[in-house]
């Protein structure tokens, strides 16, 4: 096969799934003008993509013509549901509402760090717009930072982080979302595919940053243990 349709087909399949990603981050629904805008691709272009992802049921289509993520998108993230997040959503949520904060699981890809649970506290109060696939970078906000800190050693790498894995925490203040404060400790298990993880909390209060400390460090330690248990059976109670 000539590299130029390679090289196309490679495009196609990368277009497909950004579109796809787009569709996931709009609950609301894109029309095909509006994925073709955001691709920066001809409208007809765009058709065709959704119509290749709606056949494959990872896109549905309403009575508005506006497109949605299909029954395939739920099912096939079920199927590869990492048991991190099994273990640390029920700690994450006994964190949330006994701070009355938002309570985060960062993992790593490439260089940012990217929440896959994300716990508001229970009644009413302040929301933060972080949600499930945030991308923060690695070297700025506490979730990075203390995953960072739950890797080995490395020449070279920020005295923060070094501070982090000696302390077993991190704080920041304003690093990525104004006027909030990080809370965030690492968890050091290497025993999950995702590599190193972290429990991160956001709040904008001083007060409730100073009382976190210890109840992030504790559940990080909690997943932490679950996912090194050697039987399997612990769960968070």
């Amino acid at each position: 096969m000539p590299e130029e349709r390679k090289a196309d087909g490679s495009q196609t399949l990368e277009r497909g799934l950004v579109a796809l990603r787009l569709l996931a981050e709009a609950p609301q629904g894109l029309g095909a003008a509006e994925i073709a805008d955001r691709l920066g691709i001809h409208r007809s272009m765009a058709y065709r993509l959704l119509m290749a992802l709606t056949r494959q049921n990872f896109a549905a289509r309403d009575d508005a013509g506006r497109y949605r993520v299909g029954l395939s998108f739920f099912t096939l993230a079920e199927q590869v549901r990492p048991p991190l997040l099994d273990l640390a959503q029920p700690v994450l949520r006994e964190l949330a509402a006994e701070l009355g904060a938002t309570a985060c699981l960062v993992v790593p890809e490439n260089e940012h760090a990217v929440a896959i649970a994300v716990i508001e506290p229970p009644g009413p109060g302040p929301r933060f717009s972080y949600r499930v696939g945030n991308r923060d970078p690695l070297d700025r906000g506490a979730g990075g930072i203390a995953m960072l800190a739950a890797g080995p050693v490395l020449d070279g790498e920020p005295e923060r982080v070094r501070e982090a894995r000696r302390a077993g925490y991190v704080v920041t203040h304003e690093e990525v979302v104004p006027g909030t404060f990080g809370i965030a400790a690492p968890i050091r298990s290497s025993g999950t595919p995702v590599g190193p993880s972290a429990v991160n909390v956001i709040t904008h209060r001083q007060e409730i940053a100073d009382r976190a400390i210890p109840l992030v460090m504790a559940a990080a330690e909690r997943i932490n243990r679950l996912l090194t248990s050697p039987s399997g059976s612990h769960r968070p109670q």
